[in-house]
């Protein structure tokens, strides 16, 4: 899955122009995880100021895409379905290091005792773009979401599940909170 991400911004006249047209330079598509694409589409450390455009894309570099109090983050993932992960062929020791560069920042918070659980000092802002997912929460809650719902999650302890027998994708805003 190529994310077509347009990139608007001013030119030194203050005209608006596209800076760029085209996918993220950090989309992955994770060869031992079938299915699962992390394709992170922008990120900001602070406050964003308006203005001239300097050009510079912030997901031509590496690192965390969970940023500091006021910055945010912008991430599509799709998820495969759970049954890839259960299957003989999956191999978490070959798979991991895929996810975790494919996850930066988050993998580094997923819990090995509950796979998948993790939990993120953001407030994050989620669309369920295509498929069916469930959001796992403290104690076995759980929330089957579809197609066009929507989270407003608050740094809880959550996971992604996905009972179906397709990948599913979600749109996610994750805004750096104060703890």
């Amino acid at each position: 899955m190529k994310v077509r991400r347009v990139v608007t911004g001013r030119n030194t006249t203050g005209k608006s122009v596209v800076v760029s047209d085209g996918p993220s330079p950090r989309e992955m598509v994770l060869r031992h995880t079938p299915g699962f694409v992390s394709s992170p589409q922008w990120k900001i450390e602070g406050t964003p100021g308006l203005g001239n455009i300097d050009n510079r894309d912030p997901m031509h570099t590496t690192g965390t895409m969970i940023m500091p109090a006021g910055g945010s983050s912008f991430w599509i993932i799709t998820f495969p379905p759970d049954s890839v992960f259960m299957s003989p062929e999956w191999n978490p020791v070959v798979a991991g290091p895929e996810l975790t560069e494919a996850s930066p920042g988050i993998a580094e918070r997923m819990e090995p005792d509950s796979p998948g659980m993790h939990q993120t000092p953001t407030v994050d802002y989620v669309t369920v773009i295509k498929g069916r997912l469930v959001l796992e929460l403290d104690d076995g809650n759980t929330v089957e979401l579809n197609a066009g719902d929507t989270v407003v999650q608050h740094g809880t302890r959550h996971a992604w599940r996905n009972p179906g027998d397709q990948p599913a994708t979600i749109s996610v805003v994750l805004l750096g909170a104060k703890v």
